[in-house]
């Protein structure tokens, strides 16, 4: 018996001591960590397929955790970590995140307060893995936790009846459930070419502080990071305009295939 527990715990992944990374900011005073997972759809190391992202739209083309750093190997390893440890052990994870959340590293001085942003990359990809993290919210109402997220379904059905106090989340268009958003009454978020789009679209930038997901106002512009690929295969439009006209064209078929040869030409 003793070899096999042996074993298992060999066999078991190493878990890091801290499951929450501290955050760049442009302002120091701001105490900011960040939980993480890999962006939308992969492979993990055992073979089996995920989707980490299940209602990305066009956003899936043009997301900035899909290239660059966050596709190199040890990077792209701990995110697959992350995935891998809420997946086969869901009640450890959310344990030691309960836990950890109790370090002093996590209380702030009198009058201040430490955030948590949840999601760098990923997202809310099941029920039980979002009704862990709002438990996980309400031990430590000392942190203030806030996230961009696409699972509009999701939240509206199981956060916003009864959310908690130290929670924040912020719809972000660019996904298959942007009808879903109330443009005049959920706080938002549309990713646009640069500062000029976004002034021009009346929104206000997130340049400043990442922060504004939980203290801005309801319409918040976020620029596109400074990928070339990224920003010529987004060309002059937000990803809300881009995800209307992607679904426009699959329910015209003139848009997708040129005009339907079943109809008389227009006048």
């Amino acid at each position: 018996m003793a070899r096999a527990e042996s074993a298992q715990e060999a066999a078991a992944p190493a878990r890091p001591r801290f499951l929450l990374l501290p955050m760049r900011s442009s302002c120091a005073s701001e105490r900011i960590y960040k939980w993480t997972l890999p962006a939308y759809e992969g492979v993990l190391p055992d073979g089996r397929h995920y989707n980490a992202c299940p209602t990305a739209g066009v956003c899936a083309d043009l997301c900035y955790a899909r290239a660059g750093h966050f596709q190199r190997g040890t990077v792209l390893a701990a995110h697959q970590r992350n995935l891998m440890y809420v997946m086969d052990d869901l009640p450890g994870w959310e344990g030691q995140m309960t836990e950890e959340l109790q370090h002093r590293r996590y209380r702030a001085p009198e009058g201040g307060t430490v955030h948590v942003r949840v999601h760098d990359a990923g997202d809310y990809w099941s029920v039980p893995y979002l009704q862990a993290w709002l438990r996980i919210f309400r031990s430590a109402p000392h942190v203030t936790f806030y996230s961009y997220t696409k699972q509009v379904a999701l939240l509206e059905r199981w956060a916003r009846p009864d959310p908690p106090a130290n929670f924040h989340w912020r719809y972000s268009y660019g996904g298959t459930q942007d009808d879903l958003i109330d443009p005049l009454g959920h706080p938002h978020a549309d990713v646009f070419p640069d500062e000029e789009a976004v002034e021009e679209a009346g929104y206000t930038s997130q340049t400043p502080s990442d922060l504004l997901a939980v203290y801005g106002p309801p319409t918040l512009g976020v620029t596109a990071n400074n990928i070339p690929h990224l920003k010529k295969a987004q060309g002059s439009r937000s990803f809300r305009a881009l995800q209307r006209a992607a679904k426009a064209s699959k329910r015209d078929p003139r848009r997708r295939n040129g005009p339907d040869p079943r109809r008389p030409p227009a006048d």
